[in-house]
């Protein structure tokens, strides 16, 4: 059963008559009736009787043109669908992104762009950067964000962002320039392995001198929040993004040490055997043209 059969039989019954309707159609009565045989021929049924110079609906042909009717609608609903798609009336991207992109970064961009294609629609899950880079080799998600550094031949990387961090304690910096000595003696309060803000705090504290023994010792806790807060309480040192610690910095709960950190990217990863919908690709050029 073909959507063109389909078609042949709800016009010839609307019309009870094949010469009108294969005109209608854009075809041959020969067609059309062709069509209607390989119809009763395959479900060995009939469906139109012959009344004088026209047809009539048998008793199985009345039950069959509502269910026939209905398979058209929703095939005519299906091409629209892909239609909006085109136009980017519609539209649904499911991605996945590291703690600090979800929760700082990205929802500013995705509500720029909902603005502009309110029927693209969203599905965002949380993950640091390696279990997002594991999700969406697994092809679980179109897109993922993530700050740390992945490099995987399966993986398409594109830088979209960059973020600055800051080593900060619920104290001020005992002196300044802050000597290694400090930086060593204090405990410390890190992201967990695997997330992008632990990688690159490790190696901002290697870059300033502070033993791999230090970092093994710290503090180890499972989101941003929960190391802000720790910190916070006076737990240690820590190295976190300027969009995580701009509220505590506001309200004196943090300090900042005023030591310069090497800057971090954010990128967007992609399947590279993964199909590049309309809908992504449009955010991705969406990305390349903000600045938030």
């Amino acid at each position: 059963m073909t959507p063109e059969q389909l078609r042949v039989f709800v016009t010839v019954a609307e019309m009870e008559h094949m010469t009108r309707a294969a005109q209608v159609l854009n075809m041959t009565q020969s067609t059309a009736s062709a069509a209607i045989a390989a119809l009763e021929n395959r479900h060995e049924v009939k469906l139109f009787d012959r009344v004088g110079r026209g047809i009539a609906l048998t008793q199985e042909g009345r039950a069959f043109l509502p269910e026939a009717r209905a398979v058209l609608a929703q095939l005519a609903e299906a091409e629209a669908a892909l239609a909006e798609t085109r136009g980017l009336a519609r539209g649904h991207i499911r991605m996945i992104a590291s703690q600090t992109i979800a929760g700082y970064w990205l929802p500013a961009h995705l509500a720029t762009f909902r603005s502009r294609f309110a029927g693209i629609t969203f599905t965002l899950a949380i993950g640091n950067s390696e279990e997002a880079a594991a999700q969406l080799r697994a092809g679980r998600y179109d897109l993922a964000f993530v700050e740390g550094e992945i490099d995987e031949p399966q993986l398409v990387r594109r830088q979209v962002g960059a973020d600055r961090m800051r080593l900060v304690c619920a104290h001020p910096a005992p002196e300044q320039p802050v000597r290694q000595s400090s930086l060593v003696a204090r405990p410390w309060v890190l992201r967990e392995a695997g997330s992008g803000t632990r990688s690159h705090a490790q190696a901002a504290m290697a870059g300033l001198g502070v033993p791999s023994e230090v970092a093994e010792a710290a503090l180890v806790l499972p989101s941003n929040e929960a190391v802000l807060s720790a910190v916070e309480a006076g737990a240690g040192l820590t190295i976190l993004s300027a969009h995580v610690i701009a509220r505590s910095l506001t309200t004196g709960a943090l300090h900042d040490w005023g030591v310069t950190l090497p800057p971090r990217a954010f990128y967007a990863l992609r399947h590279r055997d993964h199909h590049i919908s309309r809908a992504m690709r449009a955010f991705g050029d969406h990305l390349e043209n903000q600045e938030i």
